[in-house]
Formats: C-alpha cells, structure tokens, sequence
C-alpha cells in the first residue's frame, strides 16, 4: 500500500503502497481523520481516484470521507491470481482492474468496512503474504509484496472497522461469504470425488461453501439473502444442510408462538375466573 503525501508533509512510500500521513503519522486515527476530512488537499486526492475510474465509477466523494492509503495487491480470482488497484478510504474500501497503472482503472468494486472481518491466510507455494477479506456478499484473499505490507494492510483496515463500529454502535458482522476455491485446485468434483473437469464437464461453484463442483452435484438453488435476492446454485451437501436448518427455524419460531397463544390463553381464563 502506497502512503499518500502531501507536499508540506513526511511520508513512508514503496513500490506498491501509499499510506497518507499527517505529522508523520499515518492518517488512520480518529482525531486525524477527522482533520483531513474536509481538507483540500484529501478532496483533490479522492477526485483523482474517481477521475481514474472514469464515468463507469461510482462517486467516492462524499462529506466526512478520508482517503486514507492505496496500493497494488494480488486478488486471488476464479481462474488465477490476478494484480488490482486497492484504495483504503475511512468507510470504504475500492478495487478495480488496472488498465494503466495510477492513470486509469476499471470494474470498480466498492465494500463497505463495517461488513468487513479480516484474516489470516497461510503461504503456500508462490502465494505468499496473503489475508482473507470477508464480506457477507463476497470474501476473498489478496496477498502483498511484502510482509511488512501484509502488516500495514491489515492493520489499517482492521483500525478502519474497529473506528466505524465504535462510532456506529453497530456489532462486527457474523456471517460472511465463502471464499472461492480457485478453478485451478480442483481437476475433480470436490464433493461426489468422480466427476473429472473437461471442456465438457465445466466446473461450478457453491455459494454456500466455495467448493468447485460438477453440474449434477449442484443442480439445487436456494436462497442465501446476505449474497443475492434470487435462489443461488449450491451443491447438494449444503442444500440439505439449509433445508434442515430452515425446517428447523420455523419449527422454533411456530413454537414461540403456540407457546404465546397458549399463555395468552391461560391468562384469559384467569381474568375469567377471577370474574
């Protein structure tokens, strides 16, 4: 992550991250926040992100908005780890492809912070310096060039959190998306273990648990509300898995409410005794 400068301030800066600093400081703390928050310098700063996303971007200028750092990172995707343009904003944060590196970006993606939990990832092989980023709607790994980076990463985004909750009141969100398991590490059906990927037997994947499945382990949908408004594909372990636990909620819920009316009931013939 690139730290973001300013011509009259100190700043630390790599070859791939920008933290924006303040006083020597990197802006990251509330009271700092707060300061640059309407700052001329931060507003012309957060014009030139949108200015690289084009008309195709979403507005990111909004009142009380900091940009707080920026940077490439390797996004772990369906068919292999690909490099994307990172912006860590004090609410926010943006990715998009990159066509010209810091001139123009594209498919610009925007997750809120408050959904956001982080974890660690382990390195393996090639992949290395990684960190999970999990959403209700969608999670994901990225990983940095560094370690040191992985670190400022981390850091920064989980004092973003932890600063939106506190001001919000709002608990850290439970239930997250699962992560993809990449096209590449499954060349059989992860769940009936048969099934081998050809050009004809096309690989799936389960919204519910990220497995990469074949097309009659996965023929079920069913609605998961956090990642869309429509039934999604998922496979057969985790429909059954929903469908029990469904069963089961409205179970518990009509017997939340038989035991309602059954009090309701009893106090009814308590008033009409005492007549």
């Amino acid at each position: 992550m690139r730290p973001v400068r300013t011509p009259s301030r100190n700043s630390r800066t790599s070859k791939a991250l920008t933290f924006h600093r303040v006083e020597g400081y990197v802006v990251c703390e509330l009271k700092m926040v707060d300061r640059l928050a309407n700052s001329e310098a931060n507003s012309k700063r957060i014009a030139v992100v949108e200015g690289c996303f084009g008309a195709a971007g979403q507005p990111l200028a909004i009142p009380g908005r900091v940009l707080i750092g920026e940077g490439v990172l390797t996004k772990l995707c369906r068919k292999k780890p690909k490099a994307r343009q990172f912006f860590l904003f004090n609410d926010i944060l943006v990715y998009g492809n990159i066509m010209i590196q810091k001139k123009k970006y594209n498919k610009q993606h925007i997750i809120p912070l408050e959904s956001v939990t982080i974890d660690k990832v382990p390195d393996e092989g090639d992949l290395r310096n990684g960190w999970l980023i999990k959403t209700p709607t969608k999670s994901f790994a990225v990983y940095a060039a560094t370690a040191t980076e992985k670190s400022e990463w981390m850091n920064h985004i989980g004092k973003c959190v932890e600063d939106l909750l506190l001001k919000s009141g709002k608990a850290p969100t439970g239930e997250h998306a699962a992560v993809w398991v990449p096209d590449s590490e499954a060349t059989v059906c992860m769940r009936c273990q048969k099934v081998k990927f050809t050009p004809v037997s096309r690989r799936h994947h389960c919204r519910k648990c990220g497995f990469v499945v074949c097309g009659p382990c996965s023929e079920r949908k069913h609605l998961l509300p956090s990642q869309s408004s429509k039934p999604v594909r998922v496979c057969e372990f985790c429909f059954v898995q929903l469908t029990a636990e469904g069963a089961a909620a409205r179970s518990d819920s009509l017997g939340r409410l038989g035991s309602k009316f059954h009090n309701m009931s009893d106090d009814d013939d308590d008033d009409d005794s005492s007549d």
